[in-house]
């Protein structure tokens, strides 16, 4: 068996999935892509704290490059339900797998962390679990109900699976009532084929309507990644396609290629078009839009939930 072994991050081997895909050199990125290395004691705090926990954070999973910014500022997102994906996406650098059984324990270490960290706000999010009946809704459900005992103070926003299959799952989950409910887009429709097979456009559009339609207090979110090829013209259609399912708030950020294995970057998208899209998103009825090229789901999201209370509170006000 050929393997992939993933030079840029952990050192292991990660994507044997991925070993049929033809090599993509992996570009040099522009100067407008820097991040500092991280060197803080916040950052080493951060993560003896993760440790301790023996917890899994998509940080360092899915290799964030704002991983040093976050983590020196305390800032963590949690990723529940194992390190292992049941899905294949040619974009992530999560590892693909046969993931491990639920862990019926880390929704109360999950807990821990956030109230020995005193996070304002906390990002929860998970590998794809098309293994499980539920998908891991009530795993969810349970991490949600775990923070709330320990620290009732803070907000939560979840970052799920698109639930595929699973009846009843998003139910379980908005009935633990989240502050902010998110589910990526990650593409346009035109490149799910190729980016993001194991999925369906109109399935994750159809799954943030209906939290919308569930409880109408909480706030939706999506985020995209641009650099796979996509027109302009696409992105816009795809801010019209959120708004249209009562999205609040989007955020868009540029493709990084992980490995050779992974989907190559066709363009490096510059900073002002980014701009374009913050505008264009005030301008269709976003509370909030977060374009940048390194603008990441959980990038400043404790910063951004304030912005979309008070965006909320001016709009009927």
């Amino acid at each position: 068996m050929v393997t992939v072994v993933d030079n840029v991050s952990s050192r292991r081997v990660r994507h044997p999935e991925k070993a049929h895909r033809p090599d993509s050199a992996v570009e040099k990125k522009p100067d407008w892509i820097r991040v500092k290395a991280p060197t803080s004691q916040a950052y080493q705090e951060t993560r003896s704290i993760v440790r301790a926990n023996k917890l899994v954070t998509v940080c360092e999973e899915a290799g964030c490059p704002n991983v040093g910014e976050c983590w020196s500022k305390r800032h963590a997102s949690f990723m529940i339900l194992g390190e292992i994906c049941t899905r294949a996406c040619a974009f992530c650098n999560v590892a693909t797998g046969i993931p491990l059984a639920v862990d019926d324990d880390e929704p109360e270490r999950v807990a821990d962390a956030v109230a020995q960290m005193a996070l304002k706000h906390v990002v929860i999010t998970s590998v794809d679990r098309d293994d499980l009946c539920d998908g891991g809704a009530h795993h969810f459900a349970k991490v949600i109900y775990a923070i709330r005992r320990k620290s009732p103070g803070t907000t939560i926003e979840v970052l799920t699976p698109d639930f595929r299959h699973k009846d009843h799952a998003l139910e379980i989950v908005v009935s633990a009532k989240p502050d902010v409910f998110n589910h990526n887009l990650e593409t346009v429709p035109s490149k799910y084929l190729k980016v993001r097979p194991g999925a369906r456009y109109f399935h994750s559009l159809r799954l943030l309507q209906r939290v919308k339609e569930i409880d109408p207090t909480i706030f939706t979110k999506s985020g995209i990644m641009v650099g796979f090829g996509e027109e302009r013209n696409e992105v816009l259609q795809l801010m019209d396609d959120l708004r249209s399912a009562n999205v609040d708030f989007m955020t868009i950020g540029q493709y990084l290629q992980p490995t050779r294995k992974h989907h190559p970057v066709v363009r490096f998208v510059p900073p002002d078009e980014f701009e374009s899209f913050s505008k264009i998103g005030k301008a269709k009825g976003f509370l909030h839009t977060a374009s940048s090229p390194l603008t990441r789901s959980s990038h400043h999201a404790g910063d951004d939930f304030e912005i979309l209370q008070k965006a909320r509170i001016e709009k009927f006000s």
